[in-house]
């Protein structure tokens, strides 16, 4: 089984189009979206639209929550600033992003009926805004991992991608950060998601019988920066593009 998880896309559609030919050419058996679809670029709609045509589940991040109770008028469309990027989004598409799930969790029974369970989150299995960071205390996100019954655990959110393994008692709990599609924040400006592949010999036992791939694609990096630049939004998002932070 090979799934490819992806986020933060953050409405930059040449990021999300070079990312969608690339696994597409890989073709996973299935695919997951870790939420904030939109925010920050001018095509939040095109990539809505794309998401929702090839039936992509997909969970909300804090970005796409902040639709929910906006009013679009047509003098909020010319406002400029951050909260531009909101009122771009269409009325069927908020509503889409408004009953979006929190979660997604798959259970595998794999090893003679032994479980193994993914979770994805967009913050974390606590709160859509949490940061599940490489240095976590340890402590904490284990206690956070087993609240929610998670020997895989995927987030976005920082845009940083890491793949963290801990060893509680003889088990292993691995956390996997995917990066972000149309805004990373690591210093590389290529889009990053993960490919995930587990077998029928994948176990909590045996840490390396968990795959965990990080693919990283360029993009069109100025088509994307010239389109902040030309639109309301604030000119920062377009250098922030430009130099992965």
């Amino acid at each position: 089984m090979r799934v490819a998880l992806f986020s933060d896309v953050h409405a930059n559609l040449p990021a999300f189009e070079a990312f969608l030919s690339d696994v597409d050419s890989r073709d996973p058996d299935a695919v997951y979206c870790l939420g904030d679809l939109i925010g920050y670029n001018v095509w939040p709609n095109e990539v809505i639209d794309e998401i929702r045509k090839r039936k992509i589940p997909a969970i909300a991040g804090n970005h796409d929550l902040r639709v929910k109770y906006m009013v679009t008028l047509e003098h909020h469309l010319k406002e400029s600033g951050k909260g531009h990027a909101y009122h771009l989004v269409k009325w069927p598409n908020r509503d889409y992003l408004g009953t979006l799930p929190a979660h997604i969790r798959l259970e595998y029974k794999l090893n003679d009926d032994q479980r193994l369970n993914v979770v994805l989150a967009h913050g974390s299995t606590r709160s859509v805004d949490e940061y599940v960071l490489e240095d976590m205390d340890e402590a904490y996100l284990t206690e956070m991992m087993k609240e929610a019954d998670a020997d895989i655990l995927c987030v976005g959110h920082s845009h940083k991608p890491y793949h963290r393994i801990i060893n509680t008692k003889g088990k292993f709990k691995h956390v996997i950060n995917l990066g972000s599609v149309g805004k990373p924040k690591d210093g590389n400006p290529d889009g990053c998601y993960v490919m995930l592949t587990l077998t029928d010999n994948s176990t909590a036992d045996d840490k390396d019988s968990i795959n965990v791939e990080f693919i990283r694609v360029p993009y069109d990096v100025e088509t994307a920066a010239r389109a902040i630049e030309n639109s309301l939004l604030p000119k920062e998002f377009a250098e922030r593009l430009r130099n992965a932070n």
